[in-house]
């Protein structure tokens, strides 16, 4: 066994050598071909970036927004491609297929594993959406087109500069790429009163495997469910997304409420289990567990209430009372003032910032569909202690409202009705600390120790998981020899992220790239046949 393993390894390493050298090759005939067709197209002079352009390592490195993926042994692209148009995208694919090369495409870089900047077994270019970042709004229809370079936080300062009564929902984090945030799902304080932002869009325009360029009516309905929450990674490059605006009061309230001993903390975490998804959908409240020091657990409760901070003591006092908030821990504000509240923003320009993180981290997420019990509870408290969880936090978010009103398989995103709330496990450290994987590995076990503690207590059947936190411990497809074909490895992950989706994710997925140009280590699968289901 251990010889066949050893000449197993052996050819699997000889094959990739190969595949290398082979791939640097055509990797000169991809950028002759890719400047041939930049140039037709457009005047830009720096669209293509190669490792001994002066540039392209602050280009690699500004948007890498995890860390532990910026090391010296990460694998590095052979060139990154900056597009200022839609045809410099087209012109990339193109030439990418006929030359035989393999593409990541990035928006905002959060992706948890780095899968939009890196790829583990062969070469590759990435696709840097970063200059694609135009937003255009229409107040009178409440729609908008926000192109995929965008920030979360630029859509969000580009609405809040026209009217306080306007907002879109989607994440906390003003860095976080359109892109990779509404092609998984997105979600944010608004989730419970109007959903996920990919449930919020309305048209894309894409450029598929053949390098053409589509709309919703082009790509046709399959396609279009596809990419809302089924990772539009896997299928085309989004160039831009149409979306609903949604309407919020002129005036809303922001709260806070913390609890430092651990029997208040858990009996409150505890109630929360049981009122925080049932509670109006104008409410959302957030239960946190982290450290405030060296020596201290606390448990936090921020929210959003969309109405007056009269009518939020009310109903909190009817609904939630254990809770204990006053009027000292609300302040009333416009919706966009809330989200520089939640981020600790000093301005709107805030929110238009693309700072790179100085914090590496590690990540897993749970779906649970019934309250966990108070020992369950009084054990994440115990954990947050483990000096490895010194700037970890335990993020509880909660679903009810309209994120149960809609259908499991209206978009690829299934953790619908059924679920009280999702669970978040995350271990952050320094930067400087990913020079000695023996120094960052402490944390990643502190994450899986806290993963595998809470498997009683979670959806089972599968074990779900949420896309845009992806997590490679749930698995990856293997290279070189394997009895399991791509769909059956595939389906080990893709189950827990989309569910009852999946099979209609592979069937979209061999219908309009056939060819799996579009792939990562945990992409949507191609079939032979579609019949194979």
């Amino acid at each position: 066994m251990e010889f066949f393993s050893f000449w197993l390894s052996l050819f699997t390493h000889f094959i990739l050598l190969n595949l290398t050298i082979a791939h640097l090759s055509n990797h000169e005939t991809f950028l002759s071909c890719l400047s041939r067709r930049i140039n037709d197209f457009t005047v830009e002079p720096t669209v293509i970036h190669t490792s001994e352009d002066s540039s392209f390592f602050s280009i690699l490195n500004s948007s890498i927004q995890n860390p532990r993926f910026s090391v010296l042994e990460a694998p590095k692209p052979v060139s990154i491609i900056t597009p200022v148009q839609a045809t410099d995208v087209q012109s990339t694919i193109k030439c990418a297929r006929l030359h035989d090369i393999h593409v990541r495409t990035r928006s905002g870089g959060h992706d948890y594993e780095g899968f939009s900047y890196i790829a583990r077994t062969r070469p590759f270019v990435v696709i840097d959406m970063r200059n694609l970042r135009s937003i255009t709004l229409d107040v009178d229809n409440r729609t908008g087109w926000v192109q995929t370079g965008a920030t979360i936080g630029e859509l969000y300062y580009e609405i809040g500069k026209l009217r306080k009564s306007l907002a879109f929902p989607a994440g906390l984090y003003p860095t976080v790429g359109i892109g990779g945030q509404f092609g998984g799902g997105g979600y944010g304080t608004l989730m419970r009163k109007y959903g996920l932002s990919a449930d919020n869009v309305i048209d894309a325009h894409i450029v598929d495997s053949s390098g053409r360029f589509l709309d919703r009516e082009g790509m046709g309905e399959d396609f279009f469910w596809a990419i809302r929450g089924g990772g539009g990674s896997s299928f085309c490059v989004v160039l831009a997304w149409k979306i609903r605006l949604v309407d919020v009061p002129t005036v809303v309230t922001v709260f806070d409420v913390t609890k430092t001993s651990e029997k208040e903390a858990v009996r409150t975490i505890n109630n929360w289990q049981y009122v925080a998804d049932k509670v109006p959908d104008n409410l959302f409240v957030r239960a946190m567990l982290q450290r405030s020091n060296d020596t201290a657990v606390y448990a936090s409760f921020p929210g959003l209430y969309l109405g007056p901070v009269s009518d939020l003591l009310t109903l909190i006092e009817e609904k939630f009372p254990e809770l204990g908030l006053k009027i000292g821990d609300c302040r009333e504000m416009s919706w966009i003032e809330s989200v520089l509240w939640f981020i600790k923003g000093e301005s709107m320009n805030t929110l238009t910032e693309r700072k790179r993180t100085s914090r590496s981290f590690k990540g897993k997420d749970d779906f649970i569909q019934k309250p966990i019990p108070k020992t369950a509870i009084r054990e994440l408290w115990k954990r947050a202690y483990a000096s490895e969880a010194r700037l970890a936090k335990i993020i509880l978010t909660p679903f009810g409202g309209r994120m149960i009103e809609i259908a499991e398989n209206e978009i690829p995103f299934p953790h619908r009705g059924g679920n009280l709330y999702e669970i978040q496990y995350l271990a952050y450290w320094k930067e400087e600390e990913d020079k000695n994987k023996n120094d960052t590995e402490k944390y990643m076990r502190w994450v899986e120790s806290l993963y595998d503690f809470m498997t009683p207590y979670v959806s089972k059947s599968p074990r779900g998981a949420y896309v845009n936190f992806r997590d490679v411990d749930l698995g990856m497809y293997n290279v070189g020899m394997n009895m399991k074909t791509k769909y059956e490895e595939g389906k080990i992950w893709g189950v827990k992220y989309f569910k009852n989706n999946f099979d209609r994710l592979v069937r979209v997925k061999t219908s309009v790239d056939p060819m799996d140009f579009f792939c990562d280590e945990q992409s949507i699968p191609v079939l032979k046949s579609v019949d194979v289901i």
